[in-house]
């Protein structure tokens, strides 16, 4: 995407993959994950990546597109613990000699999820993620500094999961949030329980009042604009809808079906039956590990 500064941005975003799990959805639909999208901020010769992606195949597609672009990689942001939005950094790190960097919160987030490797991530993609060993470190003052420009990483605490960031472009107006928001497709809730929605209805306020004009998700339909003040304004709408809706159903098939009626236009009904089933198994209590084990697979 060109600007008028010295500095810019482009977005490569890997398709929805199959996800290994039993069973169609509700509306008959096979499982599958939601796009992933990853960003280069970039400079005339260097280039920081952020939030790079899931499995190794699609690491090699976002290095050869990193290489196409003629830029020096020297860092790369997770900007929260889930491992779809870093466990191939160190391959990546490896390939072009970059140094992996997080906030100290989201490497603790880090952590948890590679103790959830096996359970899970693998479980879903098996044999499809590379080895992901926790090699992020934190910079001075979570900035890093792009020929002459400023990066900042922001935490803005609990959103999709705990712990998470985005990270801040001042001179581009822009701000690459991660899951802090989502643009176009469904929104992931199933951590969202005792108070999760208010805490990432705060994040997001968080988010805005960093004044962006444009605004990088890291779930998003390719084709659609990067308007902040869009793509805020219609996280928020999903987070109260759902909220209503939960309150008006008794059961995950209810709220998946009236989701899908609210919003029709939104990629990535798998997430949203995750997410149906993870909120109404928090209803019952039990351990949350398990239950989010449950709604995943």
């Amino acid at each position: 995407m060109s600007t008028d500064t010295a500095i810019s941005y482009d977005v490569f975003v890997a398709d929805p993959l199959p996800i290994n799990a039993s069973g169609l959805l509700p509306n008959g639909e096979s499982r599958r994950y939601q796009p992933i999208a990853v960003t280069l901020v970039h400079g005339r010769q260097d280039a920081v990546l952020v939030d790079p992606p899931l499995t190794t195949e699609q690491a090699v597609a976002v290095g050869d597109w990193v290489e196409a672009s003629g830029k020096r990689l020297t860092h790369i942001v997770a900007t929260h613990g889930h491992g779809d939005h870093w466990f191939t950094a160190g391959m990546l790190a490896e390939r072009f000699g970059a140094l992996v960097t997080a906030s100290a919160a989201t490497i603790d987030q880090m952590h948890n999820n590679v103790s959830a490797r096996e359970g899970l991530w693998d479980q879903m993609w098996p044999g499809q993620i590379p080895p992901s060993p926790v090699t992020a470190v934190t910079v001075p003052d979570n900035r890093i500094a792009l020929e002459g420009h400023d990066l900042n990483i922001v935490d803005i605490g609990h959103a999709d999961s705990d712990d998470c960031s985005v990270l801040h472009v001042p001179d581009l107006d822009l701000v690459v949030a991660g899951d802090v928001v989502y643009n176009g497709v469904h929104v992931y809730l199933g951590e969202a329980a005792d108070g999760g929605l208010d805490a990432w209805r705060k994040a997001i306020d968080v988010v805005a009042a960093l004044g962006p004009r444009r605004i990088v998700a890291s779930h998003q339909n390719k084709n659609l604009d990067d308007s902040a003040e869009r793509i805020i304004a219609e996280t928020r709408q999903y987070l109260d809808d759902a909220e209503a809706i939960a309150a008006a159903h008794e059961t995950p098939v209810e709220f998946f079906h009236a989701m899908l009626q609210r919003h029709p236009e939104l990629l990535g009904a798998t997430v949203l039956w995750v997410s149906a089933r993870a909120v109404y198994l928090a209803r019952k209590g039990g351990d949350p590990w398990q239950n989010l084990l449950a709604a995943w697979l």
